[in-house]
């Protein structure tokens, strides 16, 4: 009994001097990953489930969030989930990704090069290998969505929203929150039968039809790279700037206005974060 309170309070402890930080919530990272693996080509298809653990049963969404569920157990990936920029509204690799003791490359946008890179360069049979490859398979999905919910490359002043108390709706909540997990709660229980889903098909919708000539830009990477996450944490933080942080100063009360007005925003975000990840592994897979 002692030692599981000891580890109780400890870990309590944790949570309240070093902030959980997560992009999107689960469901949010599920529709990320199941776009994704929607699109992917044949050969990535076949690479993806070869290295999917067992447990998933082919499907990448379901294990879309296990990069914030080890987060406890691999501290040194804390920093690989967001970027923290200076209170403007622009974001410079060279500048904003670091750690907090001024790590260069140890940011999100850093995050999706490496993995991007482990996934490239390695070919090993062993067992050891596999499992590397895995979880970096894994790490690279999930950052992908991080990168694509806007607080997370937000200012470094308020912790990417998480330092802003608001009211959504009666619940009191921090910002950065709203955005991980409620406008997507919200939605789905208003609009998408408090199905994921229904939400997932919602989205998939846009992108066959609504934002069918976009696909070709959100996929294309400059100079032949095979990620350009420094193109998606420049439009993360105007989104942050333009929607996130607009009008929810703190105490805000966020209502219907700032729902309706956001969630277009969201799906549009969780939609780039699909695509691109697909158009990612397609790339490393061919």
């Amino acid at each position: 009994m002692g030692y599981w309170c000891i580890n109780l309070l400890t870990i309590v402890s944790l949570l309240l001097l070093f902030p959980v930080i997560h992009g999107w919530g689960i469901d949010g990272h599920l529709t990320v990953c199941r776009i994704a693996q929607s699109r992917l080509s044949e050969a990535a298809a076949d690479a993806v489930k070869q290295l999917l653990p067992e447990y998933a049963g082919n499907d990448l969404g379901s294990v879309c969030s296990w990069a914030d569920e080890v987060r406890f157990r691999y501290h040194w990936s804390a920093p690989l989930h967001f970027i923290n920029t200076p209170d403007v509204c622009n974001y410079k690799y060279t500048r904003d990704c670091e750690d907090d003791t001024g790590e260069k490359g140890r940011c999100v946008a850093g995050a999706i090069n490496n993995y991007t890179t482990q996934l490239l360069t390695s070919n090993s049979g062993s067992s050891q290998a596999d499992n590397n490859l895995t979880e970096a398979l894994l790490f690279l999905s999930h950052f992908m969505g991080d990168i694509h919910q806007p607080l997370h490359v937000g200012f470094a002043s308020d912790r990417g929203g998480n330092t802003i108390d608001v009211h959504w709706y009666r619940r009191k909540q921090v910002l950065h929150h709203i955005w991980d997990a409620s406008i997507i709660e919200t939605a789905e229980d208003r609009l998408y039968n408090s199905n994921v889903d229904d939400l997932v098909d919602a989205v998939q919708k846009n992108i066959t039809n609504d934002w069918a000539d976009l696909i070709p830009r959100w996929e294309t990477c400059s100079l032949n790279k095979t990620a350009c996450p420094d193109i998606y944490a420049s439009e993360g933080i105007k989104a942050a700037c333009d929607w996130a942080y607009k009008g929810a100063t703190e105490g805000t009360v966020l209502e219907d206005d700032y729902f309706l007005s956001r969630l277009p925003i969201v799906k549009l975000r969780l939609a780039q974060g699909g695509v691109r990840l697909a158009a990612t592994l397609n790339r490393i897979f061919q």
